[in-house]
């Protein structure tokens, strides 16, 4: 049975929406309503590995809006392929979701972005070194998807308008991508800030060249966990971003509640 199959099996209908959840940011998985889940291996994705990363797929009500949640991700970082990094979000495509949300926690490359800001992600710079769209031409999509609006212009914008009327501060920037796992030196992280980043972290952005060649609308939201290396006078772990993710994760999860009960 493939996963798609499974995914109808289990869950019946695809949602409209569905949200990525990045470290630490397990806060919407707990506003869900009616929900039903199942570990990825049941579903037949890879499994997860790091901590604060459950690994499961979750299905339910959001606000109004069904939604399924991906609680946790894969990481190239990990010595993983990306046909793994990114098979989740395939399948979710395949199975009918018609938009995605992705978050990440990430660190400050912006030295105005402390911890606790939300950062609407405009764009990206990749530094992974690698791609999920190397490979012969697919059987599904473009060879060459144009990335001038790979986070999606609608969908940023009625971000903004949720934004201010909840009251939530949004910051905006560039989102730069690094392989991982150790965290960047004093020196990346001013070469990135020089490059035009605002945060840096070591994901979402397989996940949208994934997306962009099947042409599935994305945004993404970076919750800053952590000052850059060189901004903060205390070593950096990954606890920390748990801990700094999960205490500012409530702002995050309204916006997305707000942006998903959209039209």
């Amino acid at each position: 049975m493939s996963v798609v199959e499974r995914l109808h099996a289990h869950f019946g209908e695809a949602p409209r929406s569905a949200v990525v959840l990045g470290s630490g940011l397990s806060f919407l998985r707990e506003m869900v309503q009616d929900s039903l889940s199942k570990g990825y291996g049941a579903l037949g994705l890879p499994q997860t590995a790091v901590a604060g990363h459950a690994g499961e797929l979750v299905v339910g009500t959001l606000g109004n809006e069904r939604v399924a949640l991906l609680a946790g991700r894969i990481h190239s970082y990990e010595g993983r392929p990306m046909d793994e990094v990114v098979a989740a979000v395939r399948s979710l495509q395949a199975w009918g979701v018609q938009r995605i949300v992705l978050t990440n926690a990430a660190g400050s490359a912006n030295p105005d972005f402390v911890p606790g800001d939300i950062m609407l992600v405009d764009d990206h710079l990749n530094f992974q070194g690698r791609s999920p769209l190397v490979g012969p031409p697919p059987e599904q999509g473009v060879f060459f998807p144009d990335m001038s609006n790979a986070y999606d212009t609608r969908l940023r914008e009625r971000a903004v308008e949720h934004a201010i009327v909840l009251n939530i501060p949004l910051r905006r920037g560039v989102y730069a991508a690094m392989l991982g796992p150790a965290y960047e030196t004093p020196a990346e992280i001013r070469m990135l800030r020089r490059l035009g980043a605002d945060a840096v972290g070591m994901s979402t952005v397989p996940e949208v060249l994934a997306l962009a060649r099947l042409g599935t609308p994305v945004v993404a939201f970076s919750l800053i966990s952590n000052l850059g290396a060189g901004l903060s006078p205390t070593p950096l772990h990954h606890a920390e971003v748990q801990d700094t993710a999960q205490a500012a994760g409530g702002k995050l999860g309204s916006l997305i509640t707000a942006l998903i009960n959209s039209d």
